[in-house]
């Protein structure tokens, strides 16, 4: 686990100003850092030149603790946050929140996780929730809810600038089986994308398919050519290890099927291990798991950390693998200078994406979110999850790349990276986008048996389908 902790002393303007009139400016002290004594904690001093300024962004008119925070009644309190994003992503959230805290004086505590959602479960059960926690799950979400562990957002924040703000489909998902709104969507992601390395592909004379039967040609030819294998593939994520491929049997369900079936399937109206998802796992056997078509085959691919496998698109002397099907974050784990830490392989020059190609010739999308959720109510509890719901939370990481937000308020000329710029003209032509299955499915199954089973499907190298879906699907709760 990694801790960051971000203090804010803040001599507020205005009230320097009202105690002494000569005074013109004010002083702001950051200082950012992890507590001692863990090989992951760092330290991080702002510069000793104080600012002159504080930067306010006004409030969305009706998050009245968001703007009282803004004016600094809050100053002094303090925060917590758990959430998943470690490494590159953990330094653009935390830098984001250090802007928040530098403004209002609040005091904000995050814990990067790799085993997040274990390590959340067992904090909430011992009585030691964060104030505030990150889930990429509604499912989970709702049984948070449903054991009476979450603080009702309607209880406190303004649904009307929430509604405008995202559209239905984002607003109902926060929403569980009460009807109240327990989850505020902050990031989004287009999984239905391929990613490549550019110049590789050009020497090759590679060209990036745009249909199925073109997908299946160019993998026969980078395995004629001998130039290894087509595809780099990787489940293990701690904890969360399987998600990825619960992403291949969706997306290639969305493709081999139809939109209506795989809502269906979601809801549990047709059973998991229906003869249409067994159709698509077998599609995604034959990329997966036939000779040569995957790095390492199926031993690397349960072995190797999901942020390492992309690397191998960049091997010195020509990539390993061609191919990394992964949402638009992933270019985050291309790659680091060692002395500067900037990428190494920077995204709309040296590694591009295409959309994962269409079977029947629409084009589905598969998509995802992060949100966040309340365990605590308190005042400045509730300014920061108004941060977080305001279009304002995104302009920094919108602007470090590799983020799309949901909420409809963020202006586009804040995304100037490509990966941004390609994921929003993705989604504008997509024919239907569908939420990732695993995260609205309920938990025991969504982040349960179907991640579990994926990982053991991939350690029987595709055997025994139908025995492992049916365990899959006997994983439902009942009712």
């Amino acid at each position: 686990m990694k801790r960051w902790r971000i203090v804010v002393m803040v001599a507020l303007f205005a009230l320097v100003a009202a105690a002494c009139a000569n005074s013109d400016s004010s002083e702001t002290t950051t200082t950012t850092a992890a507590p001692s004594g863990g090989t992951e904690s760092t330290t991080t001093q702002a510069p000793a030149e104080p600012t002159t300024t504080t930067t306010i962004a006004p409030a969305p008119e009706g998050y009245v603790h968001l703007a009282a925070a803004e004016a600094g009644e809050y100053a002094g309190t303090s925060v917590t946050i758990q959430a998943q994003w470690v490494d590159a992503e953990e330094e653009k959230f935390t830098q984001t929140l250090a802007a928040f805290a530098e403004r209002t004086g609040i005091e904000i505590v995050y814990d990067g996780v790799t085993d997040h959602e274990t390590v959340l479960t067992v904090r909430v059960e011992g009585g030691d929730a964060p104030d505030i926690a990150q889930l990429a799950q509604p499912g989970a979400m709702r049984d948070y809810a449903d054991n009476g562990d979450l603080i009702a957002l309607d209880s406190f924040m303004n649904m009307e600038q929430l509604g405008m703000d995202y559209s239905e489909a984002w607003t109902s998902l926060g929403q569980a089986a009460d009807g109240n709104t327990y989850g505020v969507f902050y990031k989004a992601a287009t999984k239905s994308i391929v990613w490549y390395p550019v110049a590789a592909w050009a020497d090759a004379g590679y060209v990036p398919p745009t249909t199925w039967a073109e997908l299946e040609a160019l993998q026969a030819q980078i395995i004629a050519d001998g130039n290894g294998a087509p595809w780099c593939i990787s489940i293990e994520h701690g904890d969360a290890s399987g998600w990825v491929a619960t992403d291949w049997v969706e997306d290639i369900l969305l493709r081999s099927a139809d939109v209506d079936l795989y809502d269906q399937w979601v809801a549990h109206e047709i059973p998991f291990n229906d003869p249409k998802v067994l159709e698509a796992a077998e599609i995604m056997k034959g990329i997966w798991f036939a000779d040569g078509m995957a790095w390492g085959g199926n031993t690397a691919i349960n072995a190797m950390y999901i942020g390492d496998i992309p690397t191998k698109m960049f091997t010195e002397g020509g990539p390993e693998c061609w191919m990394h099907k992964q949402a638009s974050w992933i270019s985050d784990f291309f790659g680091t200078d060692p002395d500067t830490q900037e990428l190494l392989y920077t995204p709309g020059v040296d590694a591009k994406f295409f959309y994962f190609p269409s079977i029947k010739g629409d084009q589905p999308v598969l998509g995802s979110g992060d949100f966040f959720m309340m365990f605590a109510d308190r005042p400045e509890v509730r300014a920061v999850m108004e941060y977080l719901a305001s279009a304002d939370s995104a302009q920094g990481w919108a602007s470090a790349g590799g983020f799309v937000s949901p909420n409809g308020a963020v202006p586009t000329d804040w995304y100037t990276d490509y990966s941004s710029a390609e994921a929003a003209a993705i989604l504008a032509g997509a024919t239907s986008l569908s939420f990732d299955a695993s995260d609205v499915m309920p938990g025991e199954v969504g982040a349960g048996t179907f991640w579990t089973g994926m990982v053991d499907w991939v350690a029987a190298n595709g055997a025994g389908t139908e025995t492992i879906f049916a365990d899959i699907e006997n994983g439902w709760p009942e009712g």
